[in-house]
């Protein structure tokens, strides 16, 4: 497993929240594309979409012999910024408060369908 360094607040930048401003690594980088709140059936899930989004992570992460430990980046694309504490929500069920990725958020117009509330993808590094 890698262990990533985790800097939440450089010199001469403000501190982060709920994210870190930098994070480095060294390893076997994974990409994972954006996920949407999907089920295995290919159904939207309604109002749980943040915590589909995580789960559909967890098993695409998993499918590449990663995990949330080694995440050291994630972009949230959303319809309305509103949306931003489910899915903080659910990414706190996934990743302890003190193994936060580099983020960004993203409002959009619109995602590929008009029920799709977000969207999000993940960088991973695997320990070499």
């Amino acid at each position: 497993m890698s262990d990533p360094t985790r800097i939440p607040a450089p010199d001469g930048v403000a501190p982060a929240t709920a994210y870190s401003h930098v994070v480095a690594a060294t390893g076997r980088f994974v990409a994972v594309s954006g996920q949407l709140p999907l089920d295995e059936a290919g159904e939207i899930v309604g109002e749980a979409q943040a915590r589909q989004v995580f789960e559909n992570l967890r098993r695409c992460l998993t499918a590449a012999g990663a995990t949330f430990d080694d995440v050291v980046k994630l972009t949230f694309f959303v319809t309305d910024m509103a949306y931003l504490p489910a899915i903080r929500a659910a990414r706190a069920a996934h990743l302890p408060a003190d193994r936060l990725p580099a983020a960004s958020a993203v409002q959009v117009a619109a995602l590929v369908r008009p029920e799709f509330l977000m969207e999000i993808e993940a960088f991973d590094v695997v320990g070499a």
